[in-house]
Parts: C-alpha cells; structure tokens; sequence
C-alpha cells in the first residue's frame, strides 16, 4: 500500500488537517506529521540553530498522529529522513484556509512544505481553499470539498507521477461542490498586495512596527491560478524547484545584455 504523508501549516490541532487525513484513508497508509503551532506565511525555513522535538499525540477521532516543534518543512524533513518510520510515496500538504495564489507560493508555509518534499524527492501537492465572492459555505463543508479533490488527484499522482521536482499547487474555491465547475490547469497570476506600515509605540515610547493594508487581489487573467478561481474552478498548477528564467539564460549567453564598463 502507498504511504502517504499529510502535514500543513496551520498546526496538528486545525480541524481540516483531519479532514484530509480522514479522506485519504484507504487509498494509502497515512501519517500525519504537522507543526505544533501555526505557521502561516512563515516560507521555507530550515531549523539549524536548535533541536527539533516530536511527539505523538492522538486526535478526538481516535488517529495517532505526530507533531513537531519545527516549522511545515522540518516536519516534511523529518519524516522523509526516518523519523517516523519508512520512507514516503505522496506528501500532502493542507489544507489551508486561505488561497495560495501567485506570489504567496513565496510565502506560504503549505506550499513551503510540498516543495522541501521535492528537495527530498517526494513528489507531493499543496492544498488550500479560500472565499469567493457571492458564496458562504461552513467550513466543513469548504473542507470537505477539498479533500475530495485531494483524494481524486492523489489517486492519479500515486498511479502517475508527476516529472522529478514537480508539485500540484491546489487551490479549491469555497463554493458548494455543485457550483464547483471543475478544474484547470494554471500558472500562477498576478497578485496585488496593499501592504501599508503601521507604525506605533510601546508604552516605554519605542516605536514597533506592523505590516497591515488591504486583502490582496488578483488580477484574474485567462489561464492563471486566478481566472479559474474567479471562474468558478479549482485552479491545478505545476510548480517546480528550478527559478531560472531560461527565455532570458539563453538571450544572455547570445550577449543579449552586458554589464556596464
């Protein structure tokens, strides 16, 4: 039976990490291994400077499950490495309660998670679902909806890898499943962030500082991450390791750009 590894960012102790975890019992062996705290929009890090610590604990629904004092990638590391035993098929990281878009694939910690199982030679998928405009459905239900289309596309990964260093970002809209229209297949939009700085002092009259502003948008061009979203689709894109702007590698090794003398 494959082994499937299920981790996110939002913590061991979010309802739908077990919600996804229920969904995929049965397709394979699954082992939760998830942070013990939130660490949303934490991005790639690497615990060096300190021990990791894990224990086992065990969910309302009966599963024993694993949590780590690291962040989503560590508990991807660790569990690759040996620490819970064997070695892994599928990581699946979710699913998270806001959408992963465009650029927040910088920031995110679920999408952090999937590609340090890419690192490692894992392939693996991010999962996230957020709100549209026009719907309002309960969490569960939202949750629900994206486990389904986990389990679906776990399914196929596990019969059909994708290429070496490739991960499925996923993003579900919060819409009942009989206003979902399907999927697409995307590349990532372009988001807009509004981000303000919010200066303030503390009571010894030393300023400190927030990061605040608007909610992002998204411009919601056809074939992006964000006109399926906007469309009424779940949004599937590829994503990889490789950063490289080939188009422009190739232009610069023809001398189509030169440092100034």
């Amino acid at each position: 039976m494959p082994k499937i590894l299920v981790t996110n960012d939002d913590g061991v102790y979010a309802d739908s990490i077990r919600v996804l975890a229920a969904a995929l019992d049965g397709l394979g062996d699954v082992t939760v291994v998830a942070p013990e705290r939130n660490w949303s929009a934490a991005g790639h890090p690497k615990t060096l400077h300190k021990p990791l610590r894990m224990a086992q604990i065990e969910w309302s629904d009966g599963r024993r499950v694993h949590v780590c004092s690291g962040a989503p990638s560590d508990c991807v590391a660790l569990a690759i490495l040996g620490a819970v035993g064997g070695t892994f098929d599928l990581v699946i990281s979710g699913i998270n309660d806001s959408f992963n878009l465009g650029c927040d694939v910088l920031y995110s910690g679920t999408v952090a998670a999937a590609m340090e199982s890419l690192v490692m030679g894992v392939p693996s998928m991010a999962l996230s679902t957020g709100a549209v405009e026009g719907y309002a459905i309960e969490d569960a239900e939202a949750w629900q909806n994206a486990a389904a289309y986990a389990r679906t596309l776990a399914a196929g990964l596990l019969e059909r890898p994708l290429p070496p260093q490739t991960l499925f970002n996923v993003n579900v809209p919060r819409r009942p499943a009989a206003e979902i229209l399907g999927h697409r297949f995307t590349c990532l939009g372009r988001r807009i962030y509004g981000d303000v700085l919010v200066t303030r002092d503390d009571p010894w009259g030393k300023p400190y500082y927030w990061i605040g502003g608007e909610v992002p948008t998204g411009i919601a061009e056809e074939g992006s991450d964000f006109g399926a979203i906007e469309g009424g689709y779940v949004s599937i894109s590829p994503l990889g390791i490789d950063l490289t702007r080939h188009e422009l590698l190739a232009e610069l090794a023809l001398g189509g750009w030169s440092a100034p003398e």
